[in-house]
């Protein structure tokens, strides 16, 4: 923890999260070292640049406050990022009481021969989207391992690789399709002559319970069966 002998501050520096045509805020936190009740103000040379919540405020011995700075949205960024704007932060011991409504310019004038305390803090900026490591090197002198090369010749190769896979399975596809149903018509077609055979089998047996008289004989009753179950094939299979 920086600061002086009245508050301690807590960061040293404010860090702001920077990234273009948005608002960006960080907070500070004073804590008070004294036994007595100590007075701050928040300064800062781009008044119009930045929002600080409370700028003025009383800490009480022992105890801390949080102060909010907010920085408006940005329309440019700066030369490699580096912001020269600074906080000033003073602090002055008061009298038992005294609350943030009672704060005026005057209690921070040193020419008044009181001791003000005064910590700078400067500004930080971190990007909000830090750019991805570059990848190590796999041996010495030899380039990084990557996707990309010179003129995007390997990415384009990937890309060709991708789109040759994906005609050959659109291919592959038909074909299947094509050798099921073969498969399909010739079972169908098996059915069916087995079923022509057994319906002539079963005229037979008609004829031949008809000349005796009688009615119908076992294997009638086991050939309607089995006529059923293939019926029932063919159907399940078209």
């Amino acid at each position: 923890m920086s600061g002086g002998d009245l508050l301690g501050v807590q960061p040293s520096e404010l860090k702001f999260p920077f990234e273009l045509r948005k608002q960006s805020s960080c907070s500070m936190q004073l804590t008070n070292k004294t036994d007595q009740f100590v007075a701050f103000k928040v300064k800062t040379t781009n008044p119009k640049k930045y929002c600080v919540r409370p700028n003025t405020g009383v800490v009480l011995p022992g105890t801390t406050c949080d102060v909010t700075v907010t920085m408006q949205a940005q329309r440019e960024a700066p030369p490699d990022m580096q912001c020269k704007d600074k906080f000033l932060l003073q602090a002055v011991i008061v009298e038992q009481g005294v609350t943030t409504k009672d704060i005026t310019a005057e209690m921070f004038n040193k020419e008044s021969g009181k001791v003000v305390e005064e910590i700078k803090l400067r500004v930080v900026y971190i990007p909000a989207n830090p750019p991805s490591p570059v990848p190590e090197e796999s041996e010495e002198g030899s380039p990084p391992r990557s996707i990309n090369l010179e003129n995007g010749s390997q990415s384009s190769s990937v890309f060709d690789a991708a789109a040759q896979s994906f005609e050959e399975q659109q291919k592959e596809k038909p074909s299947e399709a094509l050798a099921v149903i073969s498969k399909l018509t010739q079972e169908k077609n098996r059915a069916i002559q087995q079923n022509q055979r057994l319906m002539q089998e079963l005229e037979l047996l008609k004829r031949e319970s008809g000349r005796h008289g009688g009615g119908f004989s076992v294997m009638f009753v086991v050939l309607v069966a089995i006529l059923g179950i293939i019926i029932g094939y063919i159907i399940k299979k078209t």
